[in-house]
């Protein structure tokens, strides 16, 4: 597995997207996977998901010429245009998908044996996360199935570091007293 590329190669690489679309064609192919992976985990179906991720670099595409760089990774400006875009997706369609059919896409890794163990509590977890706020809700999903950092997520939700923290502590306690499962630091062996 190579190295993610660094911070100065993708920015020189979006300063020549910006005038090659070839260079464009670049970054598509190194972030599609994981714009397609997010916008799948909001929308849960795979004709969606193709149809918004393909919006997401349209849009990304006609704009690249007016993306200015704030020190963010280029990703995070493509994970907002996603969250615009799923966002228009729902008004645009008004139906929502059914809470029970949704699967974890957070735990790629384990074995299909562990999978298994956990379904329930993850799908319970999961639901949970649903019912928060939209805020709540965007900034829980984007920190653990997106893996995001707390300043990228940040600009993608146009808040401060500290704002996005509290977010994720408040859904966090919210799922966490809903569960019903103690603090992780108050279990002990």
């Amino acid at each position: 597995m190579s190295s993610p590329p660094s911070r100065e190669d993708e920015k020189e690489l979006v300063e020549r997207a910006k005038r090659d679309p070839a260079a464009f064609g670049e970054l598509y192919d190194r972030h599609f996977l994981q714009i397609y992976r997010f916008v799948y985990s909001r929308v849960r179906d795979q004709t969606v998901a193709e149809d918004v991720t393909s919006e997401v670099f349209v849009k990304a595409l006609r704009s690249i010429g007016r993306y200015q760089d704030t020190g963010r990774p280029f990703s995070a400006w493509l994970y907002q245009i996603s969250v615009n875009a799923v966002h228009d997706r729902y008004r645009a369609a008004r139906t929502f998908e059914n809470i029970e059919e949704q699967r974890d896409l957070a735990t790629a890794g384990p074995g299909l044996e562990d999978l298994a163990a956990q379904r329930d509590e993850l799908r319970r977890i999961w639901s949970m996360v649903e019912t928060l706020p939209k805020q709540q809700r965007m900034a829980m999903v984007l920190k653990f199935q997106e893996d995001m950092k707390i300043e990228d997520i940040a600009a993608v939700m146009g808040k401060t570091p500290g704002a996005v923290k509290l977010l994720i502590h408040r859904g966090v306690s919210k799922v966490r007293d809903s569960v019903g499962q103690p603090a992780p630091e108050a279990e002990a062996e």
